[in-house]
């Protein structure tokens, strides 16, 4: 019997010790992790870095371009030599080319490639929104879950109690059985329930391990305590959107990015200038020659500016496609923010007469029933019904939570409210 007590109570200091040593986690700490270690945000800031450097080469010059060979040389080479007096025919030739960059136009290239990467970096915010969204839903549905087991645990003591209680008074002769077989049957859909309550439980920790970038079977544990949020009205408006959502942030970006290219493709139409220099060395008292060229290319032709232009007229109708885009998205925004709102206030509503009327109003009932049944002026199925009210409606209640929890993630993603 000593071995026994001493093995129980070694027991429950291992549970007690493990529940003690379980970190537990706040949802601002989740978002932290979330934002400094999840690999799709390094990925996007070396997307960022590469689109820098490569904008470094926006000042290149073209390579020069050297040539060697014979000039103004006959093919007979008895004409090579000098003949009668005449000096002979041909020379060997050294020629080097050089192109000058138009400066507004690698300007406008550099200014182009190096928007490039802002793109990128805003996209860091759409990204860190949506993990923070899967991360927030997983905390609050972990939340509920740790709440309904709270009920299911003094359920499981509730029923044994009534269990132990209608073996005593069957035995006695003073109840009937049939309720004790509902009582156990209540018992082993509880524990039933538990388990799956506790799995789910395992599966929010892997989905947030998973945002965090950590070890999926790493142990922690969630703050049980929630806020709702103050949302209003004001919030849903074209303009506080505007400023606030990431994706809209993106578009703006990209569409500065269009401009920039524009004046880059148009800025392809300037001249460009070179040089050329080509230096003879005659043979069989020819002369030492050269040659200097000064080069243009004029890009403005009709013939060859038809690319650019069209390029350039592209990209005003892209940037047009995506101001609607802008528009579609915010419309989109503001309607489902009214909505959600809008629903969230009546699950509030919905909320507030459950904790104030209806879980009250059936606890006092069933601790009534408990009491009569203690004093033996009430039956056990009487008792039954009685915690069965209760427990479904806390159910019910605990459902209607999860709901609205949800909605307020769902808001908090829309408003990007970290």
């Amino acid at each position: 019997m000593i071995m026994k007590h001493f093995k129980i109570l070694t027991g429950l200091l291992l549970v007690t010790s493990f529940a003690m040593s379980q970190q537990v986690l706040t949802m601002q700490e989740i978002e932290s992790a979330i934002q400094s270690k999840h690999p799709a945000l390094k990925m996007l800031d070396a997307e960022a870095r590469s689109m820098n450097e490569e904008a470094k080469g926006a000042y290149s010059w073209m390579p020069p371009e050297l040539g060697a060979g014979f000039f103004q040389t006959p093919y007979d080479p008895r004409f090579w030599k000098s003949m009668n007096g005449q000096p002979g025919m041909g020379a060997f030739m050294i020629s080097g080319q050089q192109m000058f960059p138009n400066k507004k136009r690698q300007n406008a290239e550099f200014a182009f490639m190096n928007a490039q990467s802002s793109v990128a970096t805003q996209k860091k915010d759409v990204v860190v929104n949506e993990l923070i969204f899967t991360a927030r839903k997983n905390y609050y549905d972990w939340i509920v879950l740790e709440k309904k087991l709270k009920v299911l645990d003094e359920n499981n003591r509730l029923l044994k109690f009534m269990m132990q209680s209608a073996e005593i008074r069957y035995k006695n002769g003073l109840g009937k059985i049939s309720a004790y077989y509902k009582a156990k049957a209540a018992l082993a859909n509880v524990e039933n329930m538990q388990i799956m309550l506790q799995n789910e439980i395992v599966q929010k920790r892997i989905v947030i391990n998973t945002v965090m970038n950590r070890n999926t079977e790493e142990s922690f544990s969630v703050d049980t305590n929630y806020v709702w949020y103050g949302f209003n009205q004001a919030m849903f408006d074209s303009a506080s959107l505007m400023k606030q959502r990431s994706d809209i942030k993106v578009i703006d970006k990209m569409m500065e990015v269009n401009k920039l290219e524009r004046t880059a493709e148009l800025a392809k139409l300037k001249p460009e200038f070179g040089i050329r220099y080509d230096h003879m060395t005659g043979w069989a008292r020819q002369p030492v020659m050269f040659s200097a060229m000064a080069m243009v290319k004029i890009p403005l032709a009709k013939w060859s500016s038809k690319m650019n232009k069209a390029k350039a007229e592209s990209l005003v109708w892209q940037n047009e496609a995506l101001q609607n885009q802008q528009q579609m998205i915010i419309n989109e925004a503001s309607g489902m923010a009214a909505n959600s709102f809008t629903e969230l206030e009546l699950k509030k509503k919905q909320m507030k007469l459950y904790e104030d009327q209806i879980i009250p109003a059936l606890r006092r009932n069933f601790q009534t029933m408990q009491l009569g049944y203690e004093q033996n002026t009430e039956e056990l199925f009487e008792l039954f019904d009685a915690w069965e009210a209760l427990n479904m409606t806390q159910m019910d209640y605990f459902d209607q939570l999860q709901k609205g929890l949800q909605m307020q993630a769902e808001l908090m993603k829309i408003l990007e409210i970290k």
